[in-house]
């Protein structure tokens, strides 16, 4: 089992509380000693949950200390009865952990339009906080799942003066797509952030990781990350346009970017995590379009499924981008194997060490445009029978 930095001052727990038929865990609780510094990031999806409509004006205001997360049900497309269930859950653990409504959010996952009955809220949230424990967060990540193979994880630690610690928590396997994809990330520190600053590194680390992958192209209607700093380190305020603020920023980066790549390596059905690298772009912004055009086409997805190095797809991929390109000049390489240069085939042998880079589990294609010196990733996996199996039976 690996060993993960916890950061001081949260506690977690987690119970089986019927909303799943599986009887398996689907109530999960992160509380914070004391209220902490909150940011959030939320789905684009104009089809919004109820969770969202409640806990999205309560992260706007910057503070959270608790958070309640089902899985095996969305709570979305459910009218003024799905409200009022997400309220009245938010209301009772309000009561159980003698913490004010404002300062709680709730998220839920699952199966959308089917009515989430409010008996597991009763039996289960009244265990949550009295089981409540340091070490459970692995409980919680286990609770948040629904096709997910395996629950994610994921740490970081400062050391020295600031000493902080920063774990993530995440789901998602379907409905992976920006912005954002069908998951849960919950980010949580013990330093102490500036606000505005928790805000924007939020923003940006997302941009760079869930906001950079996908599965199969759809975006779900409950997808939030949130960022809670509770200062419980008791090191200095990090503040904005310091060296302190760059090392938080680059260790966020890496906790969300590890979440976002276990995300896609359990896509459903997916058997390869694939990282789909366009450099020599005229700006960021076209090697990010560019990219997020060959990352999300089925045909080159299925390609990647059956092991075949078949690099017109990617090419035309990139051709129907919406950017400008030159195709004599672009350059296309499995890993470090090229495939095609200016455009043109490299010969059968190349393509022969391209197919046996295929055949591995993670692989990186790289698009080199020749057109200047900007460049984006995306991540992607490739599209399997078992994801057409594993969506047919969803429901049933």
């Amino acid at each position: 089992m690996n060993n993960y930095d916890i950061p001081a001052g949260f506690r977690f727990s987690g119970v089986a509380s019927g909303i799943k038929k599986s009887g398996k865990l689907d109530l999960g609780l992160i509380v914070s000693d004391q209220p902490a510094a909150c940011a959030g990031v939320f789905t684009r999806n104009q089809v919004v949950a109820a969770p969202l409509l409640l806990t999205k004006p309560r992260v706007a205001k910057g503070k959270c200390q608790a958070i309640l997360v089902n899985s095996g049900n969305a709570n979305a497309c459910t009218g003024s009865a799905g409200l009022e269930i997400a309220e009245a859950s938010l209301n009772l653990l309000s009561r159980e952990l003698q913490v004010p409504g404002n300062l709680i959010s709730v998220a839920s996952t699952g199966v959308i339009g089917e009515q989430l009955p409010f008996e597991p809220f009763i039996a289960g949230i009244p265990q949550l906080v009295k089981k409540m424990s340091v070490d459970q967060f692995s409980i919680v990540a286990e609770a948040m799942m629904t096709t997910d193979a395996f629950s994610k994880v994921a740490s970081a630690t400062e050391g020295g003066e600031q000493n902080y610690k920063i774990l993530g928590l995440a789901k998602g396997a379907g409905m992976i797509h920006p912005n954002m994809a069908t998951m849960l990330g919950f980010i949580l520190t013990d330093a102490q952030v500036n606000p505005e600053l928790l805000k924007s590194m939020l923003q940006q680390a997302v941009g760079k990781s869930f906001n950079s992958i996908t599965v199969d192209g759809d975006t779900s209607t409950n997808d939030m990350v949130l960022l809670l700093a509770n200062g419980a380190a008791d090191s200095a305020m990090i503040e904005p346009d310091t060296h302190e603020a760059e090392i938080f920023s680059q260790h966020l980066d890496r906790v969300l970017l590890d979440l976002a790549k276990m995300i896609v390596r359990d896509g459903e059905g997916a058997t390869k995590l694939v990282q789909v690298r366009v450099v020599g772009a005229e700006s960021e912004e076209s090697a990010r379009i560019a990219a997020r055009s060959v990352a999300t086409s089925a045909l080159v997805k299925t390609a990647f499924f059956g092991e075949d190095a078949n690099w017109g797809r990617i090419i035309a991929a990139v051709g129907y981008s919406g950017i400008d390109i030159d195709p004599d000049r672009i350059d296309i390489s499995f890993n470090q194997v090229p495939v095609a240069i200016n455009g043109l085939a490299v010969g059968g042998e190349q393509e022969a060490k391209a197919t046996k880079v295929l055949q591995l589990d993670e692989f990186v294609v790289t698009i080199n445009l020749h057109q200047g010196s900007a460049e984006s990733s995306y991540y992607t996996s490739d599209l399997s029978y078992e994801y057409i199996k594993i969506n047919a039976d969803y429901r049933t």
